[in-house]
């Protein structure tokens, strides 16, 4: 892996015609003008590196929990990692907690209906979002592809893991190994605005809210004045991704013209847009280190190949890229010069931008960014460059 160009930090005021021309928006500002989303200060946030370490701490606050548990999991499988959990809830209820579990019907299609008649017989209550119906796409599209746990409205865990073995042994019958992903524990006040994202979805499964309409309702910026130079860390945004509101994708963008250093990007399922690309490109020729790692094999081979179309584009004008070497890397991650952090469950598609439901912590700390780094440089260690020389087209 040979050494980067780390270009010269521009200056944080820019001129025009040798007048001085102001900085753009601060990250709170700028999170509530292009995406809804309100930014607290003084959290204190953790990231989690793969499926056992989130699992535990999963159920280590669930087993702490004394007043509420709410759960929301694309991914639920009924094997043993989901009995771990089903009897974790059981002990939650048990001890007079309520549990609520919000799951998503393609999501669960391989789930046993068994094994959640009993975790409702449990006394969980269990709802499964966008079952097939008369109505628009007969019920297919859009699907709840959020992973979220908020425990006693004061802390909560998202990230890119579901709630199955994949996460911990892997699924394939040869070179098995654990699926690569990143979750992030959040304590402080941005764990009550995942619990809202959570009581949003809830009321749209239950029938309770028609898709969209609470954003009639006039809703003032919260946290939008937050400034981090006197503001304690870690600022953090929630951010809802919502059918054809392009969330994830213009905050992408709109770091991409902040980024001084660094445009690092875990991701999936990459089939970015023409927008997307070109934002990378621009940062890319601009001086900036930028970044993308996804996986060699994936669990939906197509989607390799589809992403494997915008590599000589993307090398050409400067980005690098790498392929994890393990059976498969789900992270959904970004860090923008070590200072800014996503972790979420949006992958750079239009099916993560445009369509699902998704769920993304974008966080401002010098701190967490540079344990996102080190996270992301470890992970390039097991991973293969791609070189435009190898690429074919």
């Amino acid at each position: 892996m040979h050494s980067h160009r780390v270009p010269a930090r521009r200056s944080s005021e820019s001129r025009v015609d040798n007048y001085p021309v102001a900085p753009g928006p601060s990250f709170s500002r700028g999170l509530w003008r292009i995406a809804a989303a309100d930014v607290s200060s003084d959290n204190h946030v953790r990231l989690l590196r793969d499926g056992p370490a989130t699992f535990d701490a999963m159920i280590e606050l669930i087993d702490e929990a004394r007043t509420s548990v709410v759960l929301e999991s694309y991914i639920f499988r009924s094997d043993e990692v989901g009995e771990r959990f089903a009897e974790a809830l059981k002990r939650a209820v048990d001890r007079g907690a309520s549990v609520r579990l919000l799951l998503d019907w393609i999501g669960a299609r391989g789930t046993a209906r068994s094994f959640i008649r009993q975790i409702a017989r449990a006394g969980i209550d269990v709802q499964v979002f966008n079952k097939p119906g008369l109505r628009a796409w007969l019920g297919f599209v859009p699907r709840d592809h959020r992973k979220l746990l908020v425990v006693d409205e004061r802390i909560g865990i998202t990230g890119g893991v579901g709630i199955g073995r994949e996460w911990t042994t892997g699924v394939l019958k040869t070179h098995r190994s654990r699926w690569r992903d990143t979750a992030v524990v959040i304590e402080g006040p941005a764990a009550r605005d995942m619990l809202a994202a959570f009581e949003t979805m809830w009321r749209r499964t239950v029938g309770r809210e028609r898709r969209g309409s609470h954003r009639f309702l006039r809703r003032a910026a919260r946290g939008a004045h937050l400034d981090p130079s006197t503001h304690t860390p870690a600022l953090v945004g929630i951010v809802e991704g919502e059918p054809l509101r392009l969330r994830v994708s213009r905050a992408l963008q709109i770091q991409a013209i902040s980024a001084e250093r660094s445009i690092w990007i875990a991701t999936a399922y990459f089939a970015p847009s023409p927008s997307e690309v070109e934002a990378l490109h621009g940062a890319a020729r601009d001086g900036v280190d930028v970044r993308i790692l996804l996986p060699s094999r994936n669990d939906h081979p197509w989607v390799s190949l589809l992403a494997r179309r915008y590599y000589r584009r993307l090398l050409t004008n400067g980005v690098r890229l790498w392929e994890w070497q393990g059976e498969m890397m789900h992270a959904k991650t970004s860090v923008i010069d070590g200072r800014w952090v996503r972790v979420g469950s949006t992958d750079f598609n239009p099916l993560g931008v445009a369509i699902n439901y998704e769920l993304d912590a974008v966080i401002e700390d010098p701190a967490l960014g540079q344990q996102a780094e080190e996270m992301f440089l470890a992970d390039l260690e097991s991973s293969k460059e791609v070189r435009l020389r190898g690429v074919r087209g």
